[in-house]
């Protein structure tokens, strides 16, 4: 085996050619190759090449302040199309990410299609077949008779369509063919075999080198140190060094956004649950706590971000720190999943996935609960998670939320009911609502639809939307009101404030008041019955 091509990040940029099409393996700031990226950026801002790039970005493009990942790239006349899962936020309205500038100016083609399907194309480019056949994100906005994922007017809308098949309509991604993927590890050994030993999750970088090496590609590796040859051991190797064409060391690499090392993150090392910090008081821990209720004991539960990912954190105050196995798309199984700019790791897992297979287990609905966020809800149920029309730029995408929720049987959505500054107090008997926000989430139709409320209903899945105020089901005659904070008004404060007619449980109930407490409300999760994953089997 030849010794690997050892490069700096410039030199790295200077292997991709004018109109290529690079796939680049992060989640926000985990897994980033920053210092490629950063070279192609470099280059082209010195020589005016590479140019025409399409760039695919499976979880994220970029993390939330916008300072690292894409914007590296995020030139004019270096990007003509992007591909990705989610987009970085930004921190307001007057700083946009770079990237967003191009993609609201129409200087570049950008969708936003499904993690999960998008990590599946990288294995049917790698094998040869034309495209993946789901019905992952059927009745939303990337179905094409609606906006096809696009995320502006001159992008065009060719790129998913819809299918009749036997069993009937499918929407059909064709394959994408990368020239290079552009990957990150912890260690390359002189072959070129990578380990991820202090990474957070191997992300989808064995199948994006797959799709790039099959098709006569090449694959860049970002790692923090090199190894001698024959010094790692197999069993750890997850990109074989026959896939790697050239290495760049990075040394200052950090392991998430704004993490530079913590071993509990990689699973090597356990730390006690209770240096979690506490969740502070407020109205999306009691929203929090609330869906909490809903788990059992020993159950799987897929966790979204945003105020979802709250619901584990409560666990660990009231003592159940491992009650539920967590998963979460990028690849954790078990242990807590962390906040903000660390989303994406677990404290603490019992194992780390890669993404890819991940999404196998989320796309076939292997799990019990799925606890998601949201923006807006309308009266069909439906819900909108990523796109607000007056600032596009401060909502991250679809990522995995499509995949997800294409087969989860019992989705719980966590949100406030209304936005904009408010004066809700919180005391032991309930909330004052002194000063609602001025927007209510509750719409007579979404911006556009994430999650179709219709659809759920259609295949028998149970959905319920858990505010501060309130508890809201989805049935056929549309969503009704099932419990009510104490200290709140029916008529003012839940049905006064929707815009559109809700519903009210003729067996209407009362929130426990022990989700308004600041001290733990010694929640008990009642035991998974055993045959609820046992199939029982008739014994002659």
């Amino acid at each position: 085996m030849k010794n690997i091509k050892v490069v700096s990040a410039r030199d790295a940029a200077e292997l991709i050619a004018d109109g290529d099409i690079i796939t680049v393996s992060s989640s926000s700031g985990l897994g980033c190759p920053d210092a490629v990226l950063g070279g192609i950026g470099e280059r082209f801002v010195e020589t005016g090449s590479p140019r025409q790039l399409t760039s695919i970005h499976p979880i994220a493009a970029g993390d939330m302040y916008g300072i690292r990942g894409v914007d590296h790239i995020a030139h004019s006349g270096l990007l003509r199309t992007i591909i990705a899962g989610s987009y970085p936020s930004g921190p307001s309205r007057s700083e946009p990410p770079a990237i967003w500038k191009l993609i609201e100016s129409g200087e570049v083609d950008a969708y936003n299609f499904p993690s999960g399907v998008l990590f599946q194309l990288h294995r049917a480019a790698a094998t040869g077949q034309p495209g993946v056949f789901t019905k992952v994100g059927m009745d939303t906005f990337i179905d094409p008779r609606a906006q096809g994922g696009r995320m502006n007017d001159t992008t065009p809308r060719d790129h998913v369509s819809v299918v009749d098949l036997p069993d009937g309509e499918w929407l059909f991604f064709p394959s994408i063919v990368p020239n290079v993927a552009i990957i990150r590890a912890t260690t390359a050994d002189e072959h070129g075999n990578l380990t991820f030993e202090d990474e957070g999750s191997p992300l989808g970088a064995l199948d994006q080198a797959y799709a790039a090496h099959n098709n006569g590609g090449l694959v860049i590796a970002q790692v923090k140190r090199l190894a001698v040859a024959g010094s790692l051991h197999p069993q750890q190797v997850v990109v074989p060094g026959i896939l790697v064409d050239a290495v760049v060391v990075a040394p200052d690499q950090l392991q998430t956004t704004l993490t530079e090392d913590d071993p509990t993150l990689s699973g090597q090392l356990r730390r006690p649950f209770s240096e979690l910090p506490p969740v502070p008081h407020s109205l999306e821990k009691i929203a929090a706590r609330r869906a909490a209720q809903e788990l059992q004991s020993g159950e799987v539960t897929n966790l979204g971000f945003g105020v979802s990912a709250l619901v584990p954190h409560v666990l660990v105050e009231e003592g159940h720190p491992q009650e539920v196995s967590w998963v979460i798309e990028q690849g954790a199984v078990g242990g807590v999943p962390l906040l903000d700019f660390a989303f994406g790791c677990s404290q603490n897992p019992d194992a780390i996935m890669q993404s890819v297979d991940q999404f196998t287990l989320l796309q076939g609905g292997g799990f019990e609960h799925s606890l998601l966020s949201f923006l807006e809800i309308d009266a069909t149920g439906s819900v909108n998670v990523h796109h607000l029309p007056h600032k596009r730029h401060v909502t991250a995408g679809v990522g995995g939320f499509a995949d997800i929720t294409s087969n989860a049987r019992d989705v719980i959505f966590l949100g406030s009911f209304t936005a904009g500054s408010r004066d809700i107090r919180i005391s032991d008997d309930g909330l004052d609502i002194r000063q609602d926000g001025p927007h209510t989430k509750l719409v007579p139709e979404v911006s556009q639809v994430t999650f179709s409320g219709p659809r759920a209903l259609a295949r028998g899945a149970r959905v319920r939307y858990v505010t501060e105020r309130c508890v809201l089901e989805l049935t056929v005659e549309g969503l009704v009101v099932t419990e009510i904070a104490p200290g709140v008004d029916l008529e003012r404060d839940v049905l006064g404030r929707s815009g559109f007619t809700l519903h009210v449980s003729p067996d209407l109930r009362v929130m426990d008041r022990l989700l308004f407490r600041e001290e733990p409300m010694g929640l008990v999760l009642p035991h998974q019955p055993q045959h609820a994953r046992i199939r029982a089997r008739d014994v002659a």
